[in-house]
């Protein structure tokens, strides 16, 4: 009589896959909540301390974690902290938007350590030239780190527009003047299958990474990634919210002046004609001032605003307070709708956030029903236009975390008594 029992190949699948589970959850508990003694990390995640020490070997091997320095308690011996190792492997970020290409190579333990970025005019060049540039870029990085002997567990690209993630395709590009083009296709052409390539929206990739691991404050936020267009992230209980087709967070085209401007989308009065960077690009300066200057860089543009903001110019203060009321104003549709705990402020608004912050806020708290803007704050990015970049590195990594399994093994050395060392 045949048994009705599991067959051993099962059995060896499942551990495979606990094990693979596992693995994720040390390096995830090391992400999220900083370096861990063996014994800590027992704890945290209900294991026995030698099936720690095993995972943490094998993580060793694979060139993921590392020794760090010794922790000491009030109680017991002092354990030797276990720590993201960096050495080895990264994540690419890239981005197309209007007016740059960019890319960032953030290595496993969240130190940036390759950048690169072009001013061009994207919309004149089309998307061929725009994917060369990008792709020189991207090859720069590379060879620069191979020479380290890191390697790339993929790249993931931030392109300004709605996005098919199914089929790596930006649909509807209104401001860079792109539809329907095959963006993943264009840049695996170009990679010969180096890494695994993914393409997403800017502004979800801009939100992932203002959505800091193991912060509380920063796990229900709504992100505005201002650029020539407006566009974001919705972050709820730390993960992002996408929709239904994956085309959430395309704030920008909210409607708040019906007779207003046309938008480059077609309509008339979206939230992006009056807050978006050539909005208050227009209310600065006359048209042959250097500030309107394509050909000069837009982290010099945005400087020259600030310097003469600083200086008390009337002009330029004015226009970040109209442009800042303007924010203000689709801030608070949306915290109406979401109330989240902070609007954080990213793209070319972390720039000149400081001189449009108060108008953002009186907008805020006049529009939002809730008393005190139901307990929403305005926060200002750190991280400026490398936000997308940065959340598509984060991104880049994340298969890692997920299953550590697919970085091959390294010898390791023996320690005194043959033990590896992790």
């Amino acid at each position: 009589m045949a048994s009705l029992g599991a067959s051993p190949q099962s059995h060896s699948v499942d551990h495979l896959d606990l094990r693979r589970s596992n693995l994720g959850l040390v390096l995830r508990s090391l992400r999220d909540h900083g370096p861990r003694s063996r014994a800590t990390l027992s704890s945290e995640l209900g294991m026995t301390r030698s099936t720690v020490s095993t995972l943490v070997s094998e993580l060793a091997e694979r060139g993921l974690v590392r020794e760090g320095k010794v922790q000491r308690s009030s109680v017991g011996r002092p354990g030797t902290a276990v720590e993201l190792d960096g050495s080895r492997v990264y994540g690419l970020g890239a981005e197309v938007n209007v007016n740059h290409v960019s890319v960032l190579a953030l290595d496993f333990a969240g130190r940036t350590v390759g950048e690169r970025r072009l001013a061009l005019d994207a919309r004149a060049m089309g998307p061929e030239v725009v994917i060369d540039h990008l792709m020189r870029l991207v090859c720069e990085v590379v060879d620069e780190l191979a020479l380290g002997g890191r390697h790339a567990a993929g790249l993931t690209v931030g392109v300004a527009g709605l996005v098919d993630r199914r089929r790596d395709l930006l649909t509807h590009g209104p401001n860079l003047g792109w539809f329907d083009v095959p963006v993943g296709e264009l840049i695996r052409r170009r990679l010969d299958g180096s890494f695994p390539v993914r393409i997403d929206n800017e502004g979800n990739l801009a939100a992932t990474a203002e959505a800091t691991p193991g912060v509380p404050d920063r796990q229900d936020i709504l992100v505005l990634f201002g650029e020539i267009g407006v566009g974001g992230g919705i972050v709820a209980d730390g993960r992002l919210l996408r929709g239904r087709r994956g085309y959430a967070g395309e704030f920008g085209h909210i409607i708040v002046q019906p007779r207003g401007r046309t938008c480059g989308c077609g309509r008339t009065g979206c939230w992006e004609t009056v807050s978006g960077l050539r909005a208050l690009l227009e209310l600065v300066a006359e048209p042959h001032d250097t500030i309107r200057n394509p050909a000069l860089g837009l982290d010099e543009r945005l400087a020259e605003i600030n310097r003469r903001a600083d200086l008390g110019d009337a002009r330029t203060l004015d226009a970040l307070d109209q442009v800042g009321t303007w924010v203000g104003v689709g801030a608070a549709i949306l915290a109406n709708a979401l109330n989240p705990a902070a609007i954080v402020l990213s793209g070319y608004y972390s720039a000149v956030g400081h001189h449009m912050r108060p108008a953002v806020e009186r907008a805020l708290g006049a529009g939002v029903l809730a008393v005190d803007s139901g307990g929403t704050r305005v926060e200002i990015s750190t991280m400026g236009f490398a936000a997308a970049v940065r959340g598509g590195a984060m991104a880049a990594l994340e298969p890692v975390f997920a299953d550590p399994s697919g970085i091959p093994r390294r010898p390791q050395p023996a320690g005194p008594a043959g033990e590896v060392m992790a």
